[in-house]
């Protein structure tokens, strides 16, 4: 916000000098304001106060207020925070017009400010902070038609991510899926990415309708993170007339994007996916690979893989891809008939749990304990009280 206010030149001069006066000795935040009110010649306490010394943020509420027979515009922006602090935002509203963009440079600096545009024909859309660098909670009262425009014309990154949140929350109106259509195409990978987060599968004809695009972008996206997101999505449509594509993608070189397509291909052939599962387990694999060949080898009940398994248990780093892993892992060792392959898997089980940080403890130990107090059980009805008792003598007090 600062760079967007002073100029990338003051900016940048600002710093130098900064760095220049301040080496070999401790600095404070009013060291940084000295600097860049002597380049920029501008008294800014008002925004180490508010910004450096200062709390919170601005919540912002945007509305719009257009009268065509006075030929103008209204924006009102209300600050909504409910510290009561109101800020001062210099920001830039741009009114488009077709093709053609006028800036407003504006002052927000009170609860409730209004700023007026005058046009000659209704705006196509009116875009507060132009430049989307403003730290502020909004909300943008604009309408569906205004933010397809912004999509297209406006540009920015967060332009176009706005526009894509917006479509995403409406769905059923043809004209908001037209545009998620076309972000699956948008020339940055994470913009693509994000709106495939956003397609409500769930629903049968949005899941219809987006159906050749997942397929599209599954087997041919230049983005891994993309293409893995697009095959786990594709895997859900339980669809055999993708096996080759999930078998091709399985040998990929991203290990997300071969573990999402393993998965896939285990949903329509599971037997295509073990006999790739025991090629791919004796290659070098970590992650979401590592992952789902353990969950096909598991789903297969064979119980040579144990220790396959237990390998690649152990080589993952503590993360939620592991804990999620607990439950399919937890029911081999209730198969598993060997005491020492037993004590081996819920030793691992348990080294994972005490390795978790202590602050996320109370949200882990309950699921693991269960975990351990359910192969206990299992072990216990097939009649092996040796091996039941052990995993008992792993289980914390209190659960």
């Amino acid at each position: 916000m600062l760079r967007n206010y002073v100029g990338d030149s003051a900016f940048f001069k600002s710093l130098n000098l900064y760095l220049t006066t301040n080496k070999f000795r401790s600095a404070e935040a009013q060291n940084l304001r000295l600097a860049f009110e002597e380049i920029t010649g501008q008294d800014l306490n008002w925004y180490w106060n508010q910004w450096y010394y200062g709390s919170g943020h601005p919540k912002l509420t945007i509305d719009y207020v257009y009268d065509d027979n006075a030929k103008t515009v209204k924006v009102i922006i209300n600050q909504t925070q409910e510290s009561g602090k109101v800020f001062q935002l210099p920001i830039a509203i741009d009114v488009y017009n077709g093709a053609a963009k006028q800036r407003h440079q504006v002052w927000v600096e009170n609860k409730t400010d209004t700023f007026t545009f005058a046009y000659s024909s209704r705006p196509d859309l009116v875009n507060v902070d132009g430049d989307k660098i403003l730290l502020c909670e909004k909300k943008d009262n604009k309408t569906l038609d205004n933010f397809i425009y912004q999509y297209k014309y406006a540009g920015l990154y967060m332009d176009r991510r706005e526009a894509i949140d917006y479509c995403s929350k409406n769905q059923d109106d043809p004209k908001a899926l037209d545009l998620l259509k076309a972000a699956l195409k948008d020339r940055y990978y994470r913009l693509r990415n994000f709106t495939l987060s956003k397609l409500d599968l769930k629903r049968d004809a949005i899941k219809t309708a987006f159906e050749s695009s997942i397929a599209e972008m599954a087997a041919h996206d230049p983005s891994r993170v993309v293409k893995a997101t697009a095959i786990e999505m594709l895997g859900t449509y339980h669809n055999a007339a993708y096996k080759i594509l999930f078998a091709r993608a399985a040998a990929d070189s991203s290990y997300t994007v071969s573990g999402n397509a393993l998965e896939a291909l285990s949903a329509v052939d599971s037997s295509a996916a073990l006999t790739l599962a025991k090629k791919l387990v004796k290659e070098p694999a970590k992650g979401k690979l590592i992952a789902a060949i353990s969950s096909v080898l598991i789903k297969s009940g064979d119980e040579s893989s144990f220790d396959l398994i237990s390998d690649n248990f152990e080589k993952m780093p503590v993360n939620q891809e592991k804990f999620m892993f607990i439950r399919p892992y937890s029911e081999l060792i209730s198969k598993v008939k060997s005491t020492t392959q037993v004590k081996r898997g819920v030793d691992l089980i348990v080294k994972f749990r005490e390795a978790i940080p202590q602050a996320y403890r109370n949200q882990t130990d309950g699921f693991i304990n269960n975990a351990l107090s359910g192969i206990a059980a299992k072990k216990t009805a097939a009649g092996l009280q040796e091996q039941a008792d052990y995993v008992k003598s792993k289980v914390q007090k209190g659960f």
